[in-house]
């Protein structure tokens, strides 16, 4: 699962008029600026031009990509997380904290992904326990058969177990229960900024990636302002 909302784009001005820095050619710029988000600049066909051959030129002569900047709000589980900060060169996140909120609300099924689970989430038995260190669960009658899904609720009744004891008695033994059991199934929030050369880099290289996460997140950057007209072959397009 993975969700991207509140997208931004800034810095085309900027970026156009430093591209043309190297040959003092900004008479030739023949952009301008419009007031439709999420993109406010209009690039002409001169300054399109330039930025696609510095482009195909590399990464040396496209300098201008990093200052073409995006800010978004991604909702992914961790281990969506755990190979996006391989990214971690002129980019910028603040996520939810787990180690202060962790405890904050109950958890829920939609608190994880699970779109690829085996079963159908079919509610499963608890069995009070007087021992306040542990809970029990009866998965059937003819020894231990778990399904994926089961695992996953019984996982999430363990969580909120701990939870409730840590909220009661503030002791940091149930705090670590919820911390070391925490799946990478787990969504979190982060508010990430990068530039186009990240958001280039992470199209090339995950489109085709085995984690659906990363091709749906790549198929939104292909969707921001010139991002297709800049990286588009020539050839491609006649």
């Amino acid at each position: 699962m993975i969700k991207v909302e509140n997208i931004d784009v800034w810095g085309f001005e900027h970026a156009i008029r430093g591209m043309r820095n190297p040959l003092n050619s900004w008479n030739k710029s023949d952009s301008r600026r419009h007031s439709h988000p999420p993109n406010d600049w209009i690039i002409g066909p001169k300054d399109l031009d330039l930025m696609k051959r510095l482009y195909k030129a590399g990464s040396e002569h496209r300098k201008y990509l990093r200052q073409i900047f995006v800010s978004l709000d991604i909702t992914a589980p961790l281990y969506f997380f755990k190979e996006f900060d391989t990214y971690k060169i002129n980019t910028t996140s603040n996520s939810c904290s787990t180690m202060h909120t962790i405890h904050k609300k109950e958890f829920e099924l939609d608190d994880f992904s699970h779109e690829h689970l085996f079963g159908s989430f079919e509610p499963i038995q608890i069995i009070n326990s007087d021992n306040p260190n542990y809970y029990e669960v009866m998965f059937s009658n003819e020894g231990i058969k778990i399904k994926s899904d089961t695992m996953m609720m019984c996982l999430i009744e363990l969580l909120n177990f701990y939870r409730e004891k840590y909220l009661e008695t503030k002791n940091k033994d149930y705090w670590w229960q919820l911390i070391q059991l925490l799946p990478s199934s787990y969504n979190q929030r982060r508010t990430v900024t990068l530039n186009y050369e990240n958001v280039i880099n992470m199209i090339n290289q995950r489109s085709n990636h085995k984690l659906d996460e990363w091709r749906e997140f790549c198929e939104i950057l292909k969707s921001l302002p010139y991002i297709k007209e800049i990286t588009e072959d020539d050839n491609e397009s006649s």
